[in-house]
């Protein structure tokens, strides 16, 4: 080997065999190994959600919520700071039937609109339902509805308070929701719809005892009218469940996460129930597809004073692949804080840029080619197509390159992304910051947070340098 060939060999393993710095430079390639952070980060569709409240406002006291009538608003005095509860990207608002529909064919949008608007000023995205009763009257199915159909006795479900087996029902009802669709589907503050059919809050109890053409009509409404918006399935019975993955990819949802025994001493949801129902159900793989989403059963407080393991409760949640929870806008017990945390760092999505190589010289309308080695260290992927970029930066100039990554296939685990991009024929020459970020769908944006060191003021990594020759 010549003295030109050994130099070749030297260089070669530096760029390989340099782990500690972050940026290593050889005579034609960068290699860049970020260090990552442990800090919480708060990324869209992810973490703790508020509950008929937002970012800011203060939460329920002791053990109580309030949920299903039209939110009743707190001033806002500019501080979007959550006191005893986790800062949020999630709202989610949950409505009867009877206040959207107070006469039939006319609907109070307003109610939905306000919260919408309300939920972006203060940096959230909203989770809906429209539940179609509760268990009081003051929660019954819309007057004008009641009044049509009278008195109802002897229902075979103890959870409902109106037969969805009348034709009725499956033609107001689904009517209700596919308007619900042609005026909300893909709206940019919508995160998903919670596909609620039957049963009191809209639980789904009874829903095994539909008909099949009364279970495919409800649901279908619910498909028929959202083909953007994620939807989320009540997990509730084989039939249902199973008809509504069949069709699309739909997430599930429960809304008893955490009972460790309070209904019976020899039966509970976390033991008895959840993990069977998610296999028998069909539901086990559809969190590769689309959102788990949970909601605390009582508040977290309750689960203290019942001498719960929060630990295992937290630990079978990331099992099944939960993205978002909902705590009721209750606060978390301060002991709880530590585990809480830890649950936060691994609740959805949780990018880790490993390595990135890049050229060290490029052209005007030339390919810039690079590698990329990514791992997502939550226990789901992201759910919107949000868009990974490049940047070239330098004073008074910037370009943005967008590249074709489906970030919504980067599953738990290792992902590689190797690709190229072309720099536009007018870039100027010269020296350029090369930057990184995950954009909104529709702007410029960088809307996700990475867990690793290098975020600029602006939500651009920096990468190193790179020249622009032309």
């Amino acid at each position: 080997m010549d003295k030109h060939q050994i130099r070749i060999a030297c260089r070669f393993s530096v760029v390989l065999l340099s782990l500690c710095p972050m940026v290593v430079l050889s005579q034609e390639t960068v290699v860049v190994r970020p260090k990552e952070i442990d800090d919480v980060l708060i990324n869209p569709g992810i973490g703790f959600m508020t509950f008929q409240r937002f970012n800011g406002d203060r939460l329920n006291q002791g053990k109580r919520w309030t949920e299903g009538f039209p939110i009743v608003y707190q001033e806002f005095d500019g501080n979007l700071e959550n006191e005893g509860h986790p800062m949020t990207s999630l709202a989610y608002f949950r409505i009867y039937w009877k206040f959207i529909e107070p006469a039939r064919d006319e609907y109070r949008w307003d109610l939905i609109d306000k919260a919408l608007e309300t939920a972006g000023s203060r940096g959230q995205t909203m989770l809906l339902r429209i539940a179609p009763y509760g268990t009081t009257k003051d929660n019954d199915v819309p007057d004008w509805y009641r009044e049509m159909l009278g008195k109802e006795q002897d229902l075979p479900e103890r959870k409902w308070r109106t037969n969805p087996e009348d034709a009725r029902y499956v033609e107001h009802f689904g009517d209700m929701i596919r308007d619900l669709g042609a005026r909300y589907d893909g709206h940019p503050i919508l995160e998903s719809v919670d596909l609620a059919i039957v049963g009191a809050w809209g639980e789904g109890a009874g829903s095994a005892r539909l008909t099949r053409k009364t279970r495919e009509a409800l649901v279908d409404s619910y498909l028929d009218a959202f083909k953007r918006t994620h939807l989320v399935m009540l997990l509730t019975d084989a039939k249902t469940n199973r008809y509504g993955v069949s069709k699309r990819d739909v997430g599930w949802r429960v809304d008893c996460l955490g009972d460790m025994g309070g209904f019976s001493p020899t039966w509970s949801h976390m033991c008895d129930y959840y993990p069977q129902a998610i296999i028998n159900f069909g539901m086990k793989d559809a969190w590769k597809k689309a959102p788990v989403t949970l909601e605390v059963c009582w508040v977290m407080q309750h689960w203290k004073d019942e001498g719960w393991d929060v630990d295992y409760i937290i630990d079978q949640s990331l099992k099944w692949h939960i993205s978002s929870f909902n705590a009721k806008s209750s606060p978390v017990p301060d002991e709880w804080w530590p585990q809480v945390n830890r649950w936060l760092k691994r609740m959805g999505y949780r990018f880790v840029l490993r390595k990135f190589t890049y050229p060290a010289k490029a052209k005007p309308g030339g390919k810039l080619t690079f590698t990329s080695w990514w791992e997502n260290k939550g226990v789901a992927p992201c759910y919107r197509p949000f868009r990974l970029a490049l940047r070239l930066s330098k004073p008074g100039d910037s370009v943005t390159l967008v590249t074709d990554a489906d970030l919504r296939s980067w599953l738990p685990g290792d992902n590689l992304y190797d690709n190229n991009v072309v720099v536009p024929d007018h870039t100027a020459g010269g020296q350029y910051e090369l930057g990184i970020a995950i954009l909104d769908e529709q702007s410029d944006e960088p809307r996700v947070k990475l867990a690793i060191e290098g975020r600029r003021p602006d939500g651009w990594y920096s990468l190193g340098k790179i020249n622009v020759q032309r």
